[in-house]
């Protein structure tokens, strides 16, 4: 496909609209219906505490990130492995591995949109009674969304790594747990972490996520002993949640591209 003419940016819409039919012709919907029942059986069990209680609330904003982390790891972990073939005959032709990247992390960013919508809105419909009147800079429920959004997007940029790394599919299945398994013990949520085990959980998506779930709701509010500063309801926390978040799919979206440069040094 790809030609030593063309360039970056025609390759980027040739490979986008390239995800988008594979997405058509394997029905890719399937992962909106997922990402719907995943949402519904933790709605089920959260119940009318959240959103109302201290704990319930923070023990259903860490299910709702780890849903999301999970949806948006399983949308990429096999995406780029399957196609190792591929990637490396085309770029021996001129493929720009920056352009092959890019297009992924783009067709990624608008599912990811689409699950984050279907979350917000189960999540809202469950709790209509009780859910957060206000937000922190605007209406809970655009709040939400964004970070949902954040939260799977860089999920999703996380399997890019992984996916552009390994060397097949079975592999990368393999690895997907232990990338899960690392965000769950890493956030602070079930363990009280310290020194080392503190520093990586900064490089978590899993603790800024369930930070910005913390924050929109008000968990600090629903303590009457107090609660911890990560979680208070205000601008500045909020905003450092998004942006970390926002540059891990960035920063992924980079280690992607530097690992499949080396593609054609891969004797498999």
């Amino acid at each position: 496909m790809a030609e030593v003419h063309i360039s970056r940016f025609r390759q980027t819409l040739i490979y986008t609209k390239k995800c988008f039919r594979i997405f058509k012709n394997e029905k890719g919907w399937k992962s909106f219906v997922s990402a719907a029942l995943i949402t519904i059986l933790i709605s089920t069990v959260t119940g009318s505490a959240m959103f109302s209680e201290y704990q319930p609330t923070r023990n259903g904003s860490f299910a709702l990130m780890s849903a999301c982390i999970w949806i948006g790891i399983f949308n990429s972990i096999r995406s780029i492995c399957k196609e190792r073939d591929i990637i490396k005959r085309e770029h021996r032709t001129g493929l720009h591995i920056s352009a092959y990247v890019i297009a992924h992390w783009l067709y990624e960013a608008c599912i990811c949109l689409g699950e984050a919508l279907i979350v917000l809105v189960i999540v809202r419909i469950a709790n209509f009674s009780h859910f957060p009147a206000d937000g922190i800079i605007m209406p809970a429920e655009f709040e939400m969304f964004i970070t949902f959004f954040f939260i799977v997007f860089s999920s999703d940029c996380l399997g890019l790594v992984i996916s552009s790394i390994v060397k097949n599919e079975n592999t990368a299945m393999t690895v997907m747990p232990f990338a899960l398994i690392i965000q769950l013990i890493m956030c602070g949520m079930i363990f009280e972490l310290e020194g080392i085990a503190k520093g990586i959980s900064q490089l978590t998506i899993s603790k800024w996520g369930l930070n910005a779930l913390c924050a929109i709701a008000d968990v600090n509010a629903m303590n009457p002993m107090g609660g911890l500063s990560e979680y208070d309801h205000v601008f500045s926390n909020l905003i450092l949640c998004w942006g970390i978040l926002l540059i891990f799919a960035m920063a992924y979206g980079l280690i992607s591209i530097i690992s499949l440069e080396f593609v054609d040094n891969d004797g498999r």
